[in-house]
């Protein structure tokens, strides 16, 4: 992982960034930085590796529709109305641009507009070289991946190839492209880069 490239591309993009070399650093470094505020999660194999629901559940109201008691419906509005969401995102360009693709969207949603800060955690897996090859990775890799983990009905999961088949099936989980290329208006967005491979 370049650091130094991701971190200048990045903050000329009006992102704030962190780096650590393990997941409990940056664990630690998000648990101090978060305290007394409503967060929101999106579903994330990168927040479930690293414990954050857990952690962060200390000092904070938390809710994320993968671990919570209510619905998962009701659990996706409640995390949008959070003042802080996390995430991770499945695919990171080192020019410096920021690429999810969802089936419900509730995660793409509460990453532009709600939370007054946003937290995207990422692991060196996640960043390719340029926008082009970051919405490959993200079709290809992140996201037949994420099908094959929910079992569900596509060309993806069932092939033995790991590469999208833009299906049209009923149980497509990528309804939504979203290329983040700066903040949105009102939010605060900080990349937690982490040199280890995590998630998707």
């Amino acid at each position: 992982m370049d650091y130094g490239k991701l971190k200048k591309n990045f903050e000329d993009h009006r992102f704030l960034t962190s780096y650590f070399e393990t997941r409990e650093e940056a664990a630690a470094y998000l648990k101090e930085k978060i305290r007394g505020e409503k967060v929101g999660f999106g579903g994330s194999m990168t927040c479930q590796e690293m414990g954050l629901y857990e952690l962060l559940k200390e000092n904070n109201q938390v809710v994320w529709h993968w671990k919570d008691e209510m619905t998962a419906a009701e659990a996706r509005r409640a995390a949008m109305d959070s003042t802080v969401y996390i995430l991770s995102a499945n695919g990171v360009s080192e020019t410096g641009e920021l690429v999810n693709i969802d089936g419900t969207g509730n995660r793409a949603a509460a990453s532009l507009f709600g939370p007054e800060r946003v937290f995207y955690v990422i692991g060196r897996n996640k960043i390719a070289p340029d926008l082009h090859s970051t919405i490959a990775r993200a079709k290809n890799t992140a996201c037949t991946k994420n099908a094959r983990r929910l079992g569900v009905k596509t060309p993806c999961a069932a092939s033995e190839e790991l590469r999208c088949y833009d299906c049209n099936s009923p149980a497509r989980i990528c309804s939504a492209t979203v290329i983040l290329e700066r903040p949105c208006n009102g939010m605060t967005v900080e990349l937690v880069f982490i040199n280890e491979d995590l998630g998707y």
